[in-house]
């Protein structure tokens, strides 16, 4: 067996809609996997606050003997929060993503984390994926790209395997009610990319690619189907523009 230690994967900065392109449906394939840190960090405000938050949620919600699950784990950011925050040694930790490129990359960052909780990552649709006796599980800007009318369906699943006391951690882009607020969060949504390098030309691109796949709703109707799946009290923690982080919580 070799001594060698893994290696860091090559992280690339995002140029992926720089040039023109033939329009087509943002996919998370290995090209998208690649530059998938520096594309989230320009992308989404707050990201690099929320990460480090959920490693202390995990540690007020989670339960000894408990399963945490980490849906849509991607390259393992939000996994990795989770593992910090998990003191028990006999918790079982797993990530789960249907994209074959962002879990054989997050193999690589799971091997380079100094911390003895293992992890199981699985490749598989979160929609089948086995739930159950869990005390914290994140959807991190997930839900979002599940077909709406399956979306309550997941959440029942979530919420049905979910210990008293437990949490999920949501995180979404939401929409507005009203139209001017709207048009005020998605301006300065557009803004906060551009001071972080983005060309209009990638900005309009990445949102023509990307409009079919990811479909915001409002706060309103995410707490509606978080109380409706089975979760006793929805509070949102975090928001900056139109990006939230909610905690739904079952009572102990």
């Amino acid at each position: 067996m070799s001594d060698r230690k893994p290696t860091q994967p090559e992280q690339l900065t995002d140029r992926l809609f720089a040039t023109e392109r033939n329009p087509e449906d943002f996919r998370f394939d290995a090209s998208v996997a690649r530059v998938f840190p520096d594309m989230i960090r320009r992308s989404v405000p707050g990201y690099t606050t929320i990460i480090p938050m959920i490693e202390v949620i995990t540690e007020q919600y989670v339960q000894p003997g408990s399963h945490c699950y980490d849906l849509g784990c991607s390259l393992g950011a939000s996994t990795l929060a989770m593992r910090h925050g998990i003191p028990y040694g006999d918790c079982t930790l797993v990530g789960v993503d249907n994209s074959g490129a962002m879990i054989e990359r997050c193999e690589h960052y799971i091997a380079l984390d100094d911390h003895e909780l293992p992890v199981t990552l699985r490749c598989e649709d979160i929609l089948a994926t086995e739930l159950s006796q869990a005390s914290v599980t994140t959807l991190n800007f997930t839900l979002q790209f599940v077909p709406p009318e399956q979306r309550l369906d997941l959440l029942t699943r979530i919420a049905d395997a979910t210990l008293p006391g437990g949490v999920l951690i949501l995180s979404e882009k939401i929409r507005f009610e009203a139209d001017s607020e709207q048009d005020t969060q998605t301006r300065l949504h557009h803004e906060f990319k551009r001071a972080n390098g983005y060309s209009d030309l990638e900005i309009s691109q990445k949102r023509s690619a990307i409009e079919n796949v990811l479909i915001p709703e409002t706060l309103s109707a995410h707490r509606e189907r978080l109380m409706n799946a089975g979760f006793d009290q929805v509070l949102v923690w975090y928001q900056c523009f139109n990006f939230v982080s909610m905690l739904a919580i079952k009572n102990p």
